[in-house]
């Protein structure tokens, strides 16, 4: 069925989507009322990747009509088509929004790092909700914004770290909530991919031709201007370039950050200090140590907590974990090590409690996973937020982001104030709190 033949009235529909804030002051019945076959209309910028696999989650439910898929690269369409036929296909997204207007919703975000917050950002602005991809965005002074703007438009929002919502990092959580291993004295998170292991480059190579059906400028959106490059920057491996991606630990520190942040109600850290192997202009660095203060919380055992990042095959002492004979640290993930024993929380893997005597009798009660995808379309209902939308994921990618910052002046302590959103006494770090926008394509601030 064409999405425009489900439209009962474009009036009537959008206060239904807008006004299930309502639910949270006691009126679900009357907003349902308004259209019990209602559908949530997305468009989706990005169709290929990531972006197909987003598109096919969030499809899933169904309560979901798509109106509009965008790419740059009109090879990437065919295998949402096949899921989704008959659905428009757009190559820029702000084209897209404007012209779909009310007939669009909601909108995910699936594209190369740089340009998370700009199309994320035009989206809210419009009063749209929003899934985007972690990292969130590629700056810190972006990751703030959208926590603000998706606060002043009242819309559902939900990042892209979808293992937020699976079993094995509940549990952890849990876990961690309940003091099985006592209140928490350090925290040390890995994973073992080098920044720039997609590439191993660390200058922009000899330029090629643009294949046909690829709209570069529009790939390139926020950042400056570069001539393309074969098999370097799209459709991958622009994870490596400081320009597009925000190397290992943008990929993943949302991902295994996450339940750290979510356990121990961490917010924003007191102080930054990175080392790192292979520092360049154009790349990241292919290992780094980031050493994170955080004030104390509750589930911690004194009045400040050292979280530790680590990459490129950098590891924590392994003697931390109290692991039996034999037993390894996981290929990636976090360990937390407590006042009464340590866990180990694998990236995709159940949570580990040592040392194992001591635990032996202990059943671990697993938490039953969610649908991370559904539990944003359910959200813009129901008028409930998500646990993991932009008010709790921009200060996680702020956090985040700050470590990129840090592994650009190694060796030195960064002082973060967070409510004025700069360090002490640090200008030269501070003016990598953001970036300088391609003319046209800047971030809006929130407003």
């Amino acid at each position: 069925m064409h999405y425009e033949s489900i439209l009962f009235s474009q009036t009537t529909r959008r206060r239904f989507l807008k006004s299930s804030a309502a639910a949270l002051l006691g009126f679900p019945a009357i907003v349902r009322a308004l259209d019990l076959n209602s559908r949530l209309q997305v468009a989706a910028v990005g169709a290929d990747g990531k972006g197909h696999s987003d598109i096919t989650e969030v499809g899933s439910h169904p309560k979901v009509q798509f109106v509009g898929f965008c790419d740059v690269d009109q090879k990437r369409f065919a295998k949402v088509d096949a899921k989704f036929p008959g659905v428009p296909h757009h190559d820029d997204y702000r084209a897209m929004l404007s012209g779909l207007g009310d007939r669009v919703d909601a909108v995910i975000v699936s594209t190369p790092d740089h340009t998370h917050a700009a199309a994320a950002m035009d989206a809210l602005r419009r009063g749209k909700h929003v899934y985007c991809q972690k990292p969130l965005t590629h700056s810190v002074w972006e990751a703030r914004q959208l926590r603000l703007q998706a606060a002043l438009s009242g819309v559902r929002t939900q990042m892209g770290n979808q293992i937020h919502s699976a079993s094995p990092y509940r549990t952890g959580v849990q876990l961690i909530r309940d003091g099985v291993i006592g209140k928490v004295t350090a925290v040390h998170s890995w994973q073992r991919n080098a920044g720039n292991g997609y590439t191993k480059l660390i200058a922009p190579p000899a330029p090629g031709p643009v294949p046909e059906g690829l709209a570069w400028d529009l790939w390139l959106g926020t950042a400056q201007f570069r001539e393309y490059a074969p098999d370097v920057y799209h459709p991958f491996k622009w994870r490596d370039w400081i320009a597009f991606g925000a190397g290992t630990m943008g990929d993943f520190g949302c991902h295994i950050l996450d339940p750290v942040f979510t356990a121990l109600g961490l917010g924003a850290p007191l102080t930054i200090t990175a080392d790192n192997e292979g520092l360049n202009a154009h790349t990241w660095p292919s290992a780094e140590t980031v050493r994170y203060v955080f004030p104390g919380t509750p589930q911690t055992a004194g009045p400040t907590l050292p979280v530790t990042w680590y990459d490129g095959g950098r590891l924590p002492d392994v003697a931390l974990a109290q692991l039996p004979p034999g037993k390894e640290l996981a290929r990636a993930g976090s360990l937390f090590i407590g006042e009464g024993g340590a866990m180990m929380l694998p990236h995709v893997g159940k949570p580990e409690l040592f040392p194992a005597a001591k635990f032996a009798g202990f059943a671990i009660a697993e938490v039953p996973g969610l649908n991370h995808y559904h539990a944003w379309v359910d959200a813009v209902f129901s008028g409930v937020e998500t646990s993991d939308n932009f008010a709790y994921a921009g200060p996680l990618t702020e956090a985040v982001q700050l470590g990129n910052v840090a592994t650009r002046f190694p060796g030195v302590e960064l002082k973060w104030d967070a409510k004025a959103l700069q360090f002490e006494e640090n200008p030269k770090a501070g003016r990598l709190l953001t970036r300088q926008y391609r003319e046209g394509w800047a971030v809006a601030a929130a407003g």
